[in-house]
């Protein structure tokens, strides 16, 4: 489909997901969306914020798996080093799951917050549908598609990571359209070649 078409489709609902995998194009949909009258919030951004609220937290949960590793998740300026912290979670997913326990909940208020100041609101997020207390706000969900090596291609040119930590990441949400459909929302889908 495409954006023109996505606006039209749309254009009732007051709340939207916009989400894909890794590279696929969900902030530029978003921001195109927003040109006529959409509200973003980037989910990615606020776990960036809840991070650093619960920093102390991370520290604690995380500091001697991390040391094993060889790695230190504290920046010289005393932030959370967000790629260290992704290399030691995204091979192990209990260590996932532990830290998502942690600021989750955060996400949930700050993403709150957001819709309560904001109409025709764009929740852009990777795995909404882990946090059934905010998918259960969106009308429906639209889903960003791109070839694979494209999204592998704009992952590294953005991010500048090794291409093994990529494919890791692409691996991660191989089943992210499935999840999504167990939630009943209706799926739009955007192809962003």
């Amino acid at each position: 489909m495409k954006l023109k078409s996505l606006g039209n489709k749309i254009s009732t609902f007051s709340i939207i997901c916009v989400t894909g995998q890794m590279a696929a194009g969900k902030n530029y949909v978003c921001s195109q969306l927003e040109k006529s009258g959409w509200h973003a919030t980037d989910l990615d951004l606020t776990a960036h914020q809840a991070i650093e609220e619960c920093k102390e937290e991370i520290l604690a949960a995380f500091k001697g798996e991390a040391e094993s590793s060889g790695l230190s998740i504290l920046d010289s300026n005393g932030s959370i080093n967000r790629r260290n912290l992704g290399r030691l979670l995204f091979k192990n997913p209990s260590l996932l799951a532990r830290q998502e326990s942690i600021i989750y909940p955060k996400i949930i208020n700050l993403t709150k917050d957001f819709i309560a100041q904001n109409q025709k609101v764009i929740i852009n997020a990777t795995v909404l549908f882990k946090t059934p207390e905010l998918i259960k706000f969106c009308d429906a969900i639209v889903f960003v598609t791109a070839p694979f090596f494209t999204r592998l291609i704009r992952a590294r040119r953005r991010d500048q990571l090794p291409y093994r930590q990529i494919l890791r990441r692409f691996q991660a949400q191989k089943k992210l359209l499935k999840e999504y459909k167990k939630t009943g929302k209706q799926i739009i889908f955007v192809r962003n070649f």
